[in-house]
């Protein structure tokens, strides 16, 4: 049996679409282009020096020294397990606080390696105090403490300052999540002892998807170094990817390069604008957009305290068709917003300002269109 030659697909054409959702972003012309570059080999001369290039923008961005700052070739996820992967083994006990949807993710994961894993657990759109995470160190004794710093389904940030001095406290590894923050919210990793953190390339770092930053602290790599088994995971193993990162720059895997082309462009949009300018600029039409959205009489899900300046979540109001808000919002503006993730499943829109599109022409047509369809 043979199978018959499908028709001749047409030339591929796109719909405009303003990604105002939880990620992906609309990514900048210059790091588009960027990626439409031609690839080059993975052990190219140049290439290795472009990869030293995004280490050191990584480190920049994550306010870090970590000598194993790396982005990882695959989705925020494969950072996510990289961590877990290269410091947990079987019995090991892993402290994981969760708030909302990734919190459930990190359990998920750290129990696939054979973690003895317990939870801290809050109300959606909560975080913890330093009492409650000093409790639970007390309580249980663990070897790596995992935080959400940027909870995507709720819209919360997580407060970070003190958590490292506890997690020495304590003898532990401070494990966390930044995804939906790098870039677009303050981070100091070194200042506040995170010794592991992942993140994305398609929010606040305003690129396409397929790229994780990853870094580890020295204190992460003596753990790992002192494994009494092998690191489960092949593909994500750091002993293996630190010697194609740095040196003696053995093959590993054939890497992403257009990839790393459009991030190395990101990144140096970064560096270009200023860390703390990019900072300012999210925070500030976040709020712009928050504004719009109380004299539309909405409410956010949030905290102002502890709200995300990159991911709002907004309460849908009571007889409103959440879901059809979205769907005329894509298909008579071609803008994007997210549905509610677990709990808050039909309960929320999830608006992002990440990166490039966080800009407030982008806030006041989105705000504009809001006010349309909800008559």
């Amino acid at each position: 049996m043979t199978i018959p030659t499908p028709s001749q697909p047409q030339p591929l054409t796109l719909p405009p679409r303003l990604l105002l959702g939880p990620g992906p972003s609309n990514a900048n012309p210059r790091v588009l282009a960027a990626m439409s570059l031609p690839p080059i080999g993975h052990l190219d001369p140049f290439y290795l020096k472009m990869m030293d290039e995004i280490q050191s923008l990584l480190r920049y961005v994550w306010q870090t020294n970590n000598p194993l700052t790396i982005s990882v070739s695959g989705t925020g996820s494969a950072g996510m397990e990289a961590t877990l992967a290269n410091v947990v083994e079987p019995g090991d006990k892993v402290l994981v606080g969760v708030m909302g949807y990734f919190g459930h993710r990190l359990v998920d994961m750290a129990s696939r390696y054979g973690a003895q894993v317990h939870q801290l657990t809050k109300p959606w759109g909560q975080v913890f105090s330093l009492e409650e995470l000093k409790q639970g160190l007390e309580t249980h004794r663990p070897a790596v403490l995992a935080l959400v710093n940027a909870e995507t389904s709720t819209g919360a940030r997580q407060p970070l300052e003190g958590v490292g001095d506890l997690c020495r406290e304590y003898g532990c590894l401070l494990l966390v999540d930044t995804v939906t923050s790098l870039g677009g919210v303050p981070l100091y990793l070194d200042e506040w002892g995170v010794d592991l953190a992942y993140s994305c390339s398609q929010k606040g770092l305003g690129c396409p998807p397929g790229l994780s930053p990853f870094t580890m602290s020295p204190r992460a790599w003596e753990k790992l170094q002192n494994r009494k088994t092998p690191v489960s995971n092949w593909y994500l193993d750091m002993n293996l990817l630190s010697r194609y990162w740095g040196e003696p720059r053995t093959y590993h895997h054939t890497a992403p390069c257009n990839m790393n082309y459009g991030l190395r462009e990101a990144l140096s949009l970064i560096v270009e604008e200023g860390l703390e300018n990019c900072w300012q600029r999210h925070q500030k039409n976040a709020e712009l957009l928050w504004q719009g959205l109380e004299e539309l009489g909405l409410i956010c899900h949030v905290e102002k305290s502890f709200r995300l300046p990159t991911l709002t979540t907004v309460r849908i109001p009571e007889g409103v068709d959440g879901k059809a808000v979205i769907q005329r919002l894509l298909k008579d503006y071609h803008i994007e917003i997210g549905g509610g993730l677990g709990e808050l499943a039909g309960q929320v829109w999830r608006i992002g300002l990440m990166g490039y599109n966080s800009r407030p022409e982008n806030v006041l047509l989105l705000l504009e269109a809001l006010k349309k369809v909800l008559k």
